[in-house]
């Protein structure tokens, strides 16, 4: 390259660009940013050395990857992205946990629906031989109805489905 066209890593090092530079190609002069932060954490001497023994297939690829982990090196110094990648998985798996919890109330209340649904009584609510509410007197039926709701309410049965699913979740996500 020429004099004046230098590329981010010449410019940097106060060399000239040659012809044949291996870090012309994924060090623009546009982006002098980019080459300082990888020059920073890995030094230009092993840039160099590592572009040169990979095959020019993989040379942009690896330039991108030296960028990355420099980038993130330099925001944390002590963990660089192996802090990043920490956060990411423990965004996961609270988000997985709400996203269990709340499948489990939805079997939870599915469940109870369901059993609500099988205990309502066969006969017609309104427009039949026997409404639920007579003169303002409740129906036999519609007391029972209301004691099962009870019972329903109260009993361990009801809440089985949702606690097997928070157990099977903990199986699955411990801990």
């Amino acid at each position: 390259m020429s004099n004046s066209t230098r590329c981010a890593a010449c410019k940097s090092l106060r060399r000239r660009c040659a012809e044949d530079c291996v870090l012309a190609p994924y060090f623009p002069s546009t982006n002098p940013q980019r080459f300082s932060s990888v020059h920073k954490i890995f030094g230009a001497s092993n840039i160099t050395k590592m572009l040169q023994r990979l095959p020019v297939s993989q040379r942009s690829e690896a330039a991108d990857c030296m960028s990355l982990e420099a980038t993130w090196r330099v925001q944390d110094p002590v963990y660089g992205c192996v802090g990043i990648i920490s956060q990411l998985q423990q965004q996961i798996l609270m988000v997985q946990s709400e996203l269990a919890k709340t499948q489990g109330e939805i079997a939870f209340h599915n469940a109870q629906q369901q059993q609500q649904q099988t205990q309502l009584p066969q006969e017609p609510i309104v427009g039949g031989t026997q409404s639920l509410f007579q003169f303002g007197q409740p129906s036999s039926s519609s007391t029972n109805i209301n004691v099962n709701q009870e019972d329903m309410i109260s009993s361990n049965l009801d809440q089985q489905p949702f606690l097997d699913f928070l157990n099977q979740q903990r199986l699955l996500f411990p801990s």
